[in-house]
């Protein structure tokens, strides 16, 4: 599936691209309460600081992920992959089209929030070199977020 899949930085708003990123928050939603969600919506993924990706095949929309880019760093933002989608390695891929745009930005630490109940997540973070670090940004302590963090090569 991967391999038939193209990923491109998008509107949040392109088609189909809304009823994904609802999915992504419903899913958060059963998961974790409003306080433990720091969700980006339509118009804050519109922003001239985020470069948000979609991957599509044969036109459908399958996974999402974004950059925010901050003074001293990036953040992996709304990454999410379809459930019929999940498995072909789209989150991997989106990941590492998250980490060139960084690059290509000149940002040399990209960080992250993710839930702790994301267990799928958190190893394809670990696997893709992202270690603990402490909350960043405006995020506080919270029992149910895991924060990452990775260090790029130019």
């Amino acid at each position: 599936m991967n391999a038939n899949a193209v990923i491109q930085i998008e509107s949040a708003r392109a088609a189909g691209v809304p009823e994904l990123i609802s999915a992504l928050d419903g899913y958060l939603s059963s998961l974790y309460p409003p306080s433990s969600n720091h969700f980006l919506d339509l118009d804050q993924l519109a922003q001239p600081d985020i470069r948000f990706f979609v991957a599509r095949r044969e036109g459908a929309p399958l996974a999402c992920g974004a950059l925010r880019i901050a003074a001293d760093y990036g953040e992996v933002k709304r990454m999410y992959v379809a459930p019929a989608a999940r498995g072909a390695g789209l989150g991997r891929a989106i990941l590492a089209r998250i980490e060139s745009e960084a690059r290509r930005e000149g940002l040399q630490v990209l960080r992250l929030e993710t839930g702790n109940r994301q267990a799928e997540a958190l190893a394809l973070y670990r696997s893709a070199g992202y270690v603990d670090c402490g909350p960043f940004g405006e995020y506080r302590p919270d029992p149910l977020s895991r924060f990452m963090e990775k260090r790029l090569q130019a």
